[in-house]
């Protein structure tokens, strides 16, 4: 990878967002909770610092609340409509609706 501008760190932080989103649904799958929320707050953490947006499709994944890592029907009730994904998570109740495009 060419270290040509500024665009360069956020594809890094980009790439590791992805990455620890990976590692959250592993940690989630064996029951380690507590060690998927920490992926995710260290994901956010890395988007904010690096000013890198996190992917819409992560984005459903996390609730804004609490951030808890979220998986549809383990801790989270998710609900499509035509225009809107309605995400409600089960350990904080907190809901949230997306637009998707």
């Amino acid at each position: 990878m060419e270290k040509k501008g500024k665009g360069w760190v956020k594809e890094i932080a980009t790439e590791r967002i992805y990455r620890l989103f990976e590692l959250a649904e592993k940690e989630f799958k064996q029951n380690n909770n507590d060690r998927s929320d920490k992926y995710v707050a260290l994901a956010r953490k890395i988007g904010t610092r690096n000013r890198a947006v996190i992917p819409t499709e992560l984005k459903v994944k996390f609730c804004k609340k609490c951030g808890a890592f979220l998986l549809n029907g383990k801790n989270a009730e998710v609900k499509k409509t035509d225009k809107w994904v309605e995400i409600k998570c089960k350990e904080c109740k907190a809901e949230f609706k997306r637009q998707f495009e």
